[in-house]
């Protein structure tokens, strides 16, 4: 089963993003920032990672590029879910490093359809 961590620091994102990722089947696990991904990510393995950008502490581009580098992670899918939402924000997420680039407020349904994409 994919097994996704979903890090989020706004209780109704969260909610809404963990029901998603679990009416696609995947179970999910949770983080409310950026240091407690990084730690999450040295103690489990994870299929795929839901990553809000604005977070307290350690931003969610930053988590993501340290978990990406721990061995193990250098393929596993990121996922920016964030309010930036300008153009130029999925080119310089994409760049980043980041897989897909997700705006909030999140259209459910396209939502879903990109994460099925991950299912193994």
């Amino acid at each position: 089963m994919t097994k996704v961590l979903v890090v989020e620091d706004e209780p109704l994102s969260m909610e809404l993003v963990v029901e998603m990722v679990t009416a696609c089947g995947f179970t999910a696990e949770t983080a409310l920032n950026g240091e407690e991904a990084v730690k999450k990510a040295q103690i489990e393995v994870y299929d795929l990672i839901v990553m809000d950008i604005e977070l307290p502490g350690m931003d969610g581009a930053a988590a993501a590029k340290i978990i990406k580098r721990k061995p193990g992670y250098e393929n596993t899918p990121v996922i920016a879910l964030t309010a930036y939402a300008m153009k130029e924000d999925r080119a310089r997420f994409l760049a980043q490093g980041f897989n897909e680039y997700f705006p909030k407020p999140v259209n459910v349904a396209e939502f879903m359809k990109m994460l099925k994409k991950y299912r193994k």
